[in-house]
């Protein structure tokens, strides 16, 4: 079953935020053939975590990103337990927008990813190249560090689940997603990698590989068809209902 991620970043007010998960909700809540994860802001994710969970909804609640501490000083921060309380089943890690802003490191992204697993949250890790490292033949490197660095030392233990999303940093925000073909083999780079540190059948039961990076109604179905491509990360096009109703329908 492919799985589908809204990312809405820092973009909807409360109201717009509640109107848009209704909305979804009413139209594509019941579909079977998919799994759907929405990431709101996290001053919206106990109001939107309560009325997925009075409507019993199939639709699964996400966080942009966690802070590796339980609790103390940390102004600002969000802890993996404030995230459960709220609902939260799923948490975005290392975006490419934390890591160039917010000077977000590999060594963070670590801490990060082994705090949600403790916390039985499942992680999204992001991943990807930047325009000057593709151009200088370092993508696959550059992907295996994030990865490699990301997982160093985790064990990985019984219903786990780990979702590595590849967003080539270039690609985000531009409208030009990169040619499905090329998403899957870097998601073959991936599976690499992942070898490297877990067992096939391991691999084949708690991780799965997407695709994140101007995803739209026009192209997911083509990544969404690659056999090596379990699902997509989705930003711009997840904020707008008929966009986004239009993308999920593009994909079954």
């Amino acid at each position: 079953m492919s799985i589908i991620i809204a990312n809405w970043k820092m973009n909807l007010s409360l109201e717009e935020s509640v109107t848009l998960v209704k909305a979804i909700d009413e139209r594509i809540g019941k579909l079977k053939e998919l799994e759907l994860v929405i990431c709101p802001s996290f001053v919206f994710l106990d109001r939107i975590g309560q009325f997925l969970s009075n409507k019993k909804s199939k639709i699964k609640l996400g966080a942009q990103d966690i802070f590796w501490e339980e609790k103390g000083a940390y102004t600002g921060e969000i802890s993996g337990k404030m995230l459960k309380e709220m609902g939260c089943e799923y948490v975005i890690i290392g975006h490419s927008e934390r890591r160039g802003y917010l000077n977000e490191t590999d060594e963070m992204v670590h801490q990060k990813v082994k705090t949600a697993l403790d916390e039985r949250l499942i992680p999204i890790i992001c991943v990807g190249e930047s325009f000057r490292e593709r151009r200088s033949g370092q993508k696959d490197y550059v992907v295996i560090k994030q990865v490699n660095y990301a997982l160093k030392g985790i064990e990985v233990v019984g219903s786990q689940k780990i979702i590595i999303a590849y967003e080539p940093v270039w690609v985000i925000g531009s409208g030009q997603a990169v040619k499905p073909e090329e998403a899957e083999y870097t998601h073959q780079v991936i599976r690499q990698a992942l070898l490297d540190l877990y067992s096939p059948d391991l691999i084949e039961k708690n991780f799965r590989i997407i695709y994140g990076g101007s995803v739209d109604g026009k192209n997911i179905k083509s990544f969404l068809q690659r056999e090596m491509v379990d699902g997509v990360l989705v930003g711009g096009a997840s904020i707008k209902v008929e966009t986004f109703i239009a993308l999920v329908n593009k994909s079954i």
